[in-house]
């Protein structure tokens, strides 16, 4: 079945009757910096946005999320609010504001020193540090205070998203409990024997059963937070519905794979802008007939890029021909930079790239091309159709959404 934007906002309508929809993420859909003396809107490489921003355009409704360009305070109103996207606004962006104590404990801190390793099996060690931990609770008690500013006494429906609110259902029904929530987890769930580390993996748990529906990607993850409440919790555990009830409150849990707009981005990559950047994507790196591979990738150690380079490495060595034939970007700005595992990633890569580059390269050609930017939408669409193939090598990932936009 294909999907068009009526079909969806036909659906929304139906389900949701007078609710007012409301998506509730740490990252923001659009984000206003400054560019000399203007004020540009860029959109951010991010899965999230990739998947809700459609659904927002079609349905309409708001949006909440931290407001972190260095342009956010100058283009919203007294409500800390701004309508996009700027091409055609069509829902609202409401902006949450933190201190950079709190970005730094609840953020940089819980959310990713100690939740995302301790769901991704890529043997990196969290860091459960107690003062991380209670900025991560008030901050969650922000973004609660925040939606119920927007949705009031009314009966919405609210889509909270990922790992840094987990829990902010619980905080928004302890105020409205008319109030509808849904979270999606977007990334794996960990079996109940490393979740059981967490010193606090009950308020945890009891914040995301708030929720009257949970979502992870796979029926996998689903059954491991289900035999993770069994053993955590006192809780009715129902595997044949997928459902949890405790406290006279039902919780279904269900698997959601997600995709990407395929109709929208096949649009948006035949447009001229596009071929003109295909042009000065040749130009600029003097490239000619060699088979051209990208790697698309936030810097994190669950992405695997060491071990895809090393792949290149290998490659070359046991097939010679292709030397000087294959030009490999790996695409993607550093992120997390301040966390000291991202910070001895960034080194080894660079010394990675230097050294493969170093074996293979002749005066005038090199294997790896190592762009560390932010890249624009018309850029990456660019690189996509540009390139022969794609290599996605993530160690452990939620439903990583590379590929399916390389196709």
């Amino acid at each position: 079945m294909s999907w068009t934007k009526e079909d969806l906002q036909e659906l929304v309508k139906s389900k949701l009757t007078e609710r007012l929809f409301t998506v509730v993420s740490n990252r923001e859909p659009y984000i206003h910096v400054l560019s000399g003396d203007e004020i540009q809107c860029i959109v951010p490489a991010s899965g999230l946005t990739v998947a809700l921003d459609p659904v927002m355009r079609a349905c309409g409704g708001v949006w909440i999320a931290h407001g972190g360009g260095s342009a956010d305070g100058e283009v919203v109103d007294d409500k800390n609010r701004v309508s996009v996207p700027p091409d055609g606004p069509c829902y609202t962006l409401r902006r949450v504001w933190l201190t950079k104590e709190e970005e730094e404990g609840y953020y940089l801190g819980f959310s990713n020193e100690a939740l995302w390793p301790l769901c991704h099996i890529a043997y990196t060690p969290p860091n459960f540090d107690e003062a991380y931990w209670n900025t991560y609770k008030s901050v969650n008690q922000i973004f609660a205070d925040a939606v119920l500013e927007e949705v009031g006494d009314s009966q919405a429906f609210v889509f909270i998203q990922d790992y840094h609110l987990a829990l902010l259902s619980r905080l928004i029904k302890a105020k409205n409990p008319q109030v509808i929530t849904a979270q999606f987890w977007h990334i794996p769930w960990p079996n109940p024997e490393a979740f059981r580390i967490c010193p606090w993996g009950e308020e945890i748990l009891d914040g995301l059963l708030g929720n009257d529906l949970l979502g992870f990607h796979i029926k996998y993850h689903c059954d491991n937070f289900l035999e993770t409440v069994r053993l955590m919790l006192e809780a009715r555990v129902d595997h044949e519905r997928s459902a949890v009830s405790r406290g006279g409150r039902t919780t279904l849990v269900r698997p959601f794979p997600i995709s990407v707009d395929f109709h929208r981005i096949a649009q948006d990559a035949a447009k001229v802008e596009v071929t003109e950047e295909m042009e000065e994507i040749r130009r600029r790196w003097q490239l000619g007939d060699e088979f051209i591979g990208i790697g698309i990738d936030r810097l994190d150690y669950t992405k695997g890029i060491p071990h895809r380079l090393r792949a290149l490495d290998n490659f070359l060595a046991k097939y010679p021909e292709y030397q000087r034939r294959i030009v490999f970007f790996q695409l993607g700005e550093p992120s997390r930079i301040h966390i000291k595992k991202y910070k001895e990633l960034n080194a080894e890569l660079d010394d990675l790239v230097e050294e493969i580059n170093w074996k293979y390269q002749s005066a005038n050609w090199k294997p790896i091309i190592y762009v560390r930017e932010h890249l624009s939408p018309t850029t990456l669409l660019a690189f996509n159709r540009l390139a022969h193939f794609c290599i996605v090598s993530s160690l452990q990932d939620g439903m990583n959404l590379v590929a399916k936009e390389f196709v």
